[in-house]
């Protein structure tokens, strides 16, 4: 089902779909009573709260993928890949 959503000051054709969810009764009553407060429908609010944990979500992905990189390619700690020291040289007393 295609419909026509406000989203702040512009307009943009979203492909919705329809879906049943099981929710425990004390959490459907919160978050009816969360969506009334922010004068929107509980679709609204649901919608809003997936979409915020999705972009959470996508960007830790997005930051454990860099850190996956920067461990594969290693620092530059100015040694140029040769180890000048000891295990020794380093625990003197």
């Amino acid at each position: 089902m295609l419909q026509w959503e406000k989203s702040r000051a512009t307009r943009k054709r979203v492909e919705k779909q329809n879906i049943t969810l099981s929710i425990p009764k004390d959490v459907l009553r919160e978050a009816k009573h969360f969506a009334v407060d922010r004068g929107i429908s509980l679709s609204g609010f649901l919608v809003e709260a997936l979409e915020e944990r999705v972009k959470r979500l996508s960007e830790m992905r997005r930051a454990a993928e860099r850190q996956r990189t920067l461990m594969r390619r290693g620092l530059r700690l100015g040694t140029k890949g040769m180890v000048r020291w000891t295990r020794e040289d380093l625990h003197i007393r």
